[in-house]
């Protein structure tokens, strides 16, 4: 950004994120008053929808938008400037804060209002799964299941992601699936199978450790069993997964498809249970603001 340049900042708050009680339009207000900013804060109902947030920004015509929350947040500002050509930022506010870790955003409001000033600029790809798009990781079985779970409970955070884990942990059933890539064609049992845009969920589990935003592909990872040594590489030794358990490929492409119906998550959000997921990459469909180097 040079010197001088006025940006237009159209902020979109989700004040049901996370578990904070911050007054996010003051923080905002006083950290960019007198950086001669133009700040327009945009407050989310409850529900929301992607064409409120597109509203306003044909209002503002903002040079940049800027989700305040968590994944779902982050995901409903990309679905609203898909195809505007806009910057997004991100303020983490929610639970689990997955794409700020991936983006190394940190969770300070201010150091993030900082890097949502600053002009480091990259484009990253999105995974367009069924109807949906993915700036993350979507997946189908055991984390869906326990998002699904955690979704009823009124812990939040980390807490309540262990106890829902916990929960349905013994009551998650294996899927029998078939996975059709541009590459090849498998037959699994599995306990879990995540398309993989990052590296890692929002509790730090590195579950995708060949993920890279701008490659032009994604991951598929097969979690064909649920083990604690393999927990255990994905929380805090990070070495190669056991190819009898965790199984992991790069595709542009894939259709999965299970004999029964299963849980279904995309970036933190419960979708139902589904049979299939057909998923395809769209290199570089974002521009985000992110941290210099």
């Amino acid at each position: 950004m040079q010197a001088g340049t006025h940006l237009k900042l159209l902020f979109v708050i989700n004040p049901g994120a996370g578990n904070n009680n911050t007054d996010w339009g003051t923080v905002i207000q006083e950290h960019i008053a007198g950086t001669g900013h133009s700040v327009f804060l945009f407050t989310l109902p409850y529900p929301c929808h992607a064409n409120m947030v597109q509203e306003k920004i044909e209002e503002y015509q903002p040079d940049r938008v800027i989700a305040v929350g968590g994944d779902g947040t982050l995901k409903l500002v990309v679905e609203s400037v898909i195809d505007k050509n806009i910057p997004v930022g991100l303020i983490p506010g929610g639970s689990a804060n997955g794409m700020a870790r991936e983006l190394n955003i940190p969770v300070d409001p201010k150091k993030a209002l900082d890097i949502v000033l600053n002009s480091q600029m990259q484009k990253i790809d999105l995974i367009r799964v069924n109807d949906e798009l993915c700036i993350h990781l979507s997946d189908i079985g055991f984390n869906a299941f326990v998002v699904k779970t955690f979704e009823t409970f009124n812990a939040r955070g980390m807490w309540g992601y262990i106890k829902a884990a916990w929960k349905v942990l013994w009551r998650n059933p294996r899927m029998q699936v078939t996975i059709a890539s541009d590459t090849k064609f498998v037959q699994r049992d599995a306990a879990m199978i995540v398309l993989a845009n990052a590296t890692k969920y929002g509790t730090g589990a590195r579950i995708n450790p060949e993920g890279i935003l701008d490659d032009g592909l994604f991951e598929i990872v097969v979690i064909k069993k649920l083990a604690l040594s393999e927990i255990f590489k994905m929380m805090i030794s990070h070495k190669p997964y056991d190819p009898k358990k965790t199984e992991l490929f790069k595709t542009s492409g894939v259709k999965v498809q299970s004999k029964r119906k299963v849980h279904f998550q995309v970036d933190g959000e419960y979708l139902g249970k589904i049979h299939t997921i057909e998923a395809n990459i769209l290199p570089g469909a974002i521009t985000m603001v992110l941290p210099g180097e």
